[in-house]
This record gives structure tokens, sequence and C-alpha cells, in this order.
């Protein structure tokens, strides 16, 4: 049994200025994400220049935080973002969608894609196996703002964070750092050592990402303002994330199929 540690999210400040942990979390997945992929386009060789992967980053950085705010108030928190429109900008507290992430990079990548005449898959396909590092580091960040804690439970690493009462909890932020990040970015940066079909990563990810999310949605306490939506466990996140699945299957078929869909 375990006690939540009670981490400052403030990690430093400048007067009134203060730097969280979790943009700090954010500002690392990006700094990853560059290292990563000039080093994936170096080792094998492919056509980009450093130049190109550091617009693009931009473009991801950019999809990245407005599609997760904004993500975030339509998936989550509808009713007060209506109410509050101004809280959408107070990134700091938290509050952010993978999946609005997700819509965010899908259109910065098409919009850079179209501006540099590269194939929206070629580009997914290349960024693809850097981002689970990304979900990991925003894990961390969730982990040090006390948020998204799971169920109550009675297992030998069980967590009690005092702001959610005195019960033991999953630490549902460690097993998604674990499998959506760790994990995930272990199976696609091997499996995208080699040649593979085109789609094929990009559907990898996909098919991983929404496995891995929904066991973690097993154990983490569902969203207080959604609660169970359906048969007392279907939650907000499996919502979003069976869509995935199904696209990824699509997709991988199609990849390693490519004369039966002509």
């Amino acid at each position: 049994m375990f006690i939540y540690p009670r981490i400052n999210p403030v990690a430093f400040s400048f007067g009134v200025l203060k730097v969280h942990w979790y943009g700090l979390m954010y500002l690392l997945s990006f700094l990853l994400g560059w290292a990563l992929m000039r080093y994936r386009a170096c080792k094998y060789k492919l056509s980009w220049t450093a130049d190109q992967i550091a617009d693009l980053i931009f473009y991801l950085a950019v999809g990245v935080v407005v599609g997760g705010r904004v993500g975030y108030m339509l998936f989550y928190d509808l009713p007060n973002f209506i109410h509050h429109p101004w809280i959408i900008f107070k990134v700091w507290e938290g509050g952010m969608s993978f999946h609005g992430g997700l819509l965010g990079v899908v259109l910065m990548v098409w919009w850079w894609g179209h501006k540099n005449k590269k194939a929206f898959v070629d580009i997914a396909d290349f960024i693809v196996p850097v981002i689970p590092l990304g979900l990991a580091a925003g894990r961390i960040g969730n982990f040090i703002n006390g948020a998204l804690w799971g169920k109550i439970t009675h297992v030998p690493w069980a967590m009690i964070y005092p702001q959610a009462g005195p019960f033991p909890r999953h630490p549902s932020e460690v097993y998604e750092f674990f499998l959506e990040g760790v994990l995930l970015f272990i199976v696609l940066w091997f499996y995208s050592a080699k040649p593979r079909p085109r789609m094929a990563v990009s559907a990898l990810f996909l098919i991983g990402y929404s496995l891995a999310r929904c066991l973690c949605e097993v154990f983490r306490q569902p969203d207080p303002q959604y609660g169970y939506i359906a048969f007392g466990w279907l939650t907000m996140g499996m919502i979003l994330s069976i869509p995935m699945f199904i696209a990824g299957v699509i997709m991988l078929w199609w990849a390693y199929n490519p004369r039966s869909s002509s």
C-alpha cells in the first residue's frame, strides 16, 4: 500500500509566472519526438531533412495542445465550457483529451503534408512510433497533478489519494504510463524498424492504443460527469477508443491486402 506523494504541480516560478510540471511534460514529449524522428530519419536513411522535422514538430505541437484542449471541453466538460468558455485557456490545470489531440494532429499532418507535398500516410507512419513516449510523459503529468486515479482496490500496489478519499485505489495513471506509453512505444519502435506496407505502422498504433486505453479504463475511476455510460462498465474513453480499434483493423487488413481493395 502506498500514499500519493502530493507533488507540487508548479515546477518553478518567475514572479507571477508559474511553470507547471504538466506543461513541462508536454515540452519534454515534443523534444523527445523531435530527437527520435531525427534519429529514425538518419538511421533508416529516410527522405526527411532536419528542417522538415523541426517544422513538423511545431505543427504537431499546435495540433496536440489545441486539439487536446478543445476535445476535452467537447467530450468531457461541455456544460462547464458553455457557461465558462474562458476555462479553455487554463491548460496548466490539466483537462486534455488524447482523442481530441489525435484529431488535432490529423488535421495538422494533413495541412503540413499538403504544403510540403508529402503523403498523409507516409507522414503518419513516420511519426506514430514516437507518439507513445509523448503519451507516457503526459501520464506522468497526470500523476503529478494527482488526477485520473483508479477505482478502489486492495491490490498490494494500491495507492491512497487523499484528495479522492481514504480508500486505496488503482494507480491508473501508472498503468497508462506503461501500457499506452512504454509498452506501445517498444512494440511500434521494433515493428517499424523493418520495412512494412504503407499504413501498417499507423494501423498498429490505432489498434495498440485503443486496446491499452480500454484495458486501463477497466481500472480507472470513470469521469464523474458521466460515470458509466452503459452496461455498468462502458466509459467515454472506451466509446472514443472503439472507433480507433475498428479503423486500425481495417487499415491493417488493407495495408497487407492492397489488391483486394482495388
